[in-house]
């Protein structure tokens, strides 16, 4: 991808934050002159990286407010470089998380549980990740699209939701202080107190293709080729929990952070509440949404952002 099909794609898009993954990027060789473009609009760019080439390319890239490294790191030392499938690679990760953080760089980790990891053990990483400098971490359960490699190692939503709340409460009782770079009712969901549809549209996905249906971890899908025509012809009432078989165990903060903020606009006191006392870890949990395959159905107790709203939203803007 050229620098120019970079940053099209940005300008076409209009939002205000972009992600950018992989693969690694750092091997991109234009990738400092994409990050410098973005930034110069900016916007907010958040550079996902394994941190393997960080240390050899953190001189190309310049500190700002807009750029944040988002590391990878799955857990201690054991657990990450099991998941990576190679030894030495969480060492590395902490030495780029301190050198970043040296040279004044903004450092966030990205995180995904997987089955087998305790509740006290992700606790005391979630305490590691801290003591590193950190702004925050992101975190999501693993999600078995179908083309995942060892679809063993993941967790059904349910599974998922408790090992959440699991931690959660030994964050409470414990006075553990964790930064999540996530909102208040998305962590809400992940501990089964929320009912929500996905909103793969409030994280589009471009790559060498063209604009990816419906998110990034359906490939199968298609492309569009222009984002306009992502909003208005892919069949978004096709994908999503219940909608399709392929979606009913995800809960990945692509998809369900959108619905949350959009959740948190219109519910601020309900989100500034979970914000001030963490999410719920007692109780029933939240009710599932109902499997409705083949039609197109709405769930009553699921929070979404209609496409109305989006495609509104750029009209007004373009007047």
């Amino acid at each position: 991808m050229s620098v120019e099909e970079a940053l099209h794609a940005v300008d076409e898009c209009g939002a205000p934050m972009v992600s950018i993954a992989g693969g690694e990027p750092l091997v991109h060789k234009e990738l400092p002159e994409i990050v410098r473009g973005i930034v110069a609009r900016k916007k907010f760019v958040y550079l996902c990286t394994n941190a393997i080439l960080l240390p050899k390319k953190l001189d190309l890239f310049e500190p700002s407010i807009y750029l944040t490294f988002s590391i990878h790191l799955d857990g201690n030392q054991a657990r990450h470089d099991a998941s990576v499938c190679q030894d030495g690679v969480y060492e590395k990760a902490v030495e780029a998380i301190r050198l970043a953080r040296e040279r004044g760089f903004r450092v966030t980790v990205n995180s995904t549980l997987f089955q087998g990891e305790g509740a006290e053990e992700i606790a005391d990483f979630f305490d590691l990740a801290m003591t590193l400098g950190v702004e925050g971490i992101t975190v999501s359960p693993g999600y078995s699209y179908e083309r995942a490699p060892h679809q063993e190692v993941f967790m059904p939503r349910r599974q998922s939701k408790q090992l959440f709340r699991d931690v959660f409460q030994i964050g409470r009782t414990q006075g553990r202080k964790w930064t999540f770079n996530q909102s208040s009712l998305f962590l809400n969901f992940l501990a089964g107190n929320e009912t929500y549809q996905c909103t793969p549209w409030s994280n589009p996905t471009y790559n060498v293709f063209g604009w990816q249906r419906p998110c990034y971890l359906l490939v199968g899908e298609g492309y569009a080729p222009s984002f306009q025509s992502l909003l208005d012809d892919t069949e978004w009432g096709n994908y999503g929990v219940g909608r399709n078989p392929k979606c009913d165990n995800c809960m990945a903060h692509c998809g369900f952070e959108g619905t949350a903020v959009n959740d948190t606009f219109r519910h601020p006191i309900k989100a500034f509440g979970v914000f001030l006392r963490g999410p719920r870890t007692k109780g029933p949990m939240a009710p599932e949404i109902p499997v409705v395959y083949q039609t197109t159905q709405a769930d009553p107790y699921a929070v979404h952002i209609p496409i109305s709203q989006i495609r509104n939203s750029r009209e007004s803007k373009a007047v």
